[in-house]
């Protein structure tokens, strides 16, 4: 079994990649990092051009939370999958057979969440996977 994350540098992020970690210390399971890289539209040149700058971002963000997961001696495995980000978690939990999928808030109103469709909205609707949805720091 694994924990899957859905990390992606956001302000909820970080909250979530420590939970993440400590749920993964705890049952001694591997962390799979997912970054959801669906790119904004199927036509054009700008199509590469996006695609490949999603994909880099991606990279980037999972490499600052694989460095976090492997300081606290949590094996990771990583993932930039083509697909938007709530499709991608339960891709790679089904995958890698997930316990949890986590994911972080970052303090939209449920009415919003419910309306534009935010991942973790998504995610208790669709995901057959347990989902942990962590909330941002509170404000000083």
């Amino acid at each position: 079994m694994s924990v899957v994350l859905g990390y992606d540098e956001s302000p909820g992020a970080a909250r979530a990649l420590r939970a993440a970690i400590e749920v993964a210390q705890a049952f001694g399971e591997q962390l799979v990092l997912v970054y959801g890289a669906a790119p904004p539209g199927p036509t054009g040149e700008e199509y590469r051009a996006h695609y490949e700058a999603i994909r880099q971002a991606g990279r980037e963000g999972l490499r600052h939370a694989v460095a976090a997961a492997e300081g606290a001696g949590v094996p990771t495995v990583v993932e930039v999958i083509d697909l938007n980000p709530a499709q991608a978690l339960i891709e790679a939990a089904a995958r890698h057979g997930a316990r949890v999928i986590v994911v972080g808030s970052w303090g939209e109103s449920p009415i919003r969440g419910a309306l534009l469709g935010s991942t973790p909205h998504k995610l208790l609707h669709l995901s057959t996977v347990p989902v942990l949805c962590v909330p941002t720091e509170p404000e000083s």
